[in-house]
């Protein structure tokens, strides 16, 4: 019977995480009835993998050492003979986004989303791997965490939780949604089926008449979700707000998240990631709107402000938080390029979002402010920010079971979202 389920959960492409005693999914009518009256908020979590360059992404522009730093692949100030697309996008006088992040100025100027600069995992591996797993576990420095933060960070739930509670957009459960609290992957809910229909049915009879409480539990909530996720397939999806998701992976995955949430089906955490972001070589193009960095960036900001805007008025329930493993060296290397590095920049975008702000202490460019006298330094624990998030827009306060070994408190936080 193993041998069958891993054949059955392979090819429906869903996979189930945890298999504790968390209470069975009732009908969704019941589940949706209850919860007409209570404002379900959802936390969206994207991870940038591959350590991306805060720098220049939030380009502090007012400050010389970033130019002389990178004579080549530095993003321009605003001149004459810069063309506007090649030029900063200036935010506050100092910093100012990358020219491929222009369709996120409309959601600044709005004051709907706010960076936090110079931050990132105080842990000084540059290893990608392991820095991605400390950032997805939530415990920086120790390898041994078996599950991830954003599984912790779900609120507790009674009977009347929905299977889609939490979903992992991709081809499996990322880290950080593994855990006690259970969760599901979902590479595309468009072309979702499960092709072996007899076998399927076998093994629903079989989850249904097990004698024990956590396989059958498990059993019948994974073919609830399946049901519940291929009902979504009957009405082809439309954005709404005449929104356009760029085509590719993350694109995908952002709507898919937006299709989840305005089915109302409990979505209350989603995780996506973006690949392609470790820019060693020719990180910049003959002109900043080329090359690299601007096209990953210009397809991470469009798929962002796409989502935003698809939302419209449901945004007011949702934080969507940005984060990357680590950033990238001050200094440009003789490749036109960036090495690993430290710091990095954070956005966080949505309801509650005191916007419009760089928030983070500033720590400087010059030699002796850098970390190692090579990358920007750390003044900000991305756990910070984080716990920040689960607390003030989830209402789970447990800070110190979302990320042990951390002794960060309320007076952490950064102060970008209204309480």
């Amino acid at each position: 019977m193993a041998t069958s389920r891993r054949i059955f959960l392979r090819n429906s492409a869903l996979a189930m995480a945890g298999v504790g005693s968390a209470p069975l999914w009732l009908q969704r009518a019941a589940f949706a009835g209850e919860q007409q009256n209570k404002r379900r908020k959802v936390l969206v979590a994207i991870l940038q993998r591959g350590a991306a360059d805060g720098l220049n992404i939030v380009v502090p522009h007012g400050e010389q050492r970033y130019y002389d730093l990178r004579p080549t692949i530095a993003i321009p100030r605003p001149a004459a003979g810069i063309a506007v697309e090649d030029a900063v996008i200036d935010l506050d006088g100092f910093f100012g986004f990358n020219p491929a992040l222009a369709a996120l100025q409309p959601l600044w100027k709005n004051q709907q989303l706010a960076i936090i600069h110079a931050a990132g995992s105080p842990d000084p591996t540059r290893s990608h791997f392991d820095a991605q797993d400390y950032m997805e576990s939530g415990t920086p420095g120790l390898k041994a965490t078996p599950d991830g933060w954003l599984n912790r960070a779900i609120p507790a739930a009674g009977n009347t939780a929905s299977p889609v509670r939490a979903v992992s957009l991709g081809p499996a459960l990322a880290r950080t949604m593994r855990g006690a609290n259970r969760a599901i992957a979902v590479e595309s809910l468009s072309n979702f089926t499960v092709r072996d229909t007899g076998a399927s049915k076998a093994l629903e009879a079989m989850y249904a008449t097990s004698g024990d409480q956590i396989l059958g539990g498990t059993g019948r909530e994974t073919f609830d979700a399946v049901a519940l996720l291929k009902s979504l397939q009957k009405t082809p999806y439309q954005p709404q707000g005449g929104a356009n998701y760029p085509k590719g992976r993350f694109g995908d995955s952002m709507r898919q998240i937006a299709q989840l949430i305005k089915a109302d089906v409990g979505v209350e955490v989603a995780f996506a990631d973006i690949g392609n972001w470790d820019t060693h070589v020719n990180e910049v193009g003959p002109r900043a709107s080329l090359g690299q960095l601007a096209n990953v960036l210009r397809d991470f900001g469009d798929s962002l402000a796409a989502f935003h805007q698809d939302l419209g008025d449901l945004m007011e329930d949702v934080v969507v938080v940005t984060m990357s493993e680590f950033g990238r060296t001050a200094k440009e290397n003789g490749n036109r390029g960036t090495d690993h590095g430290h710091a990095n920049a954070m956005l966080v975008l949505g309801g509650g979002v005191k916007g419009g702000k760089v928030y983070g202490k500033w720590p400087g460019l010059e030699a002796d402010q850098l970390y190692e006298n090579r990358d920007l330094a750390l003044t900000t624990d991305f756990r910070d920010v984080l716990s920040e998030v689960v607390s003030t827009h989830l209402g789970n306060r447990s800070i110190g079971s979302v990320f042990p070994h951390y002794a960060g408190t309320a007076g952490d936080f950064r102060g970008f979202l209204s309480s």
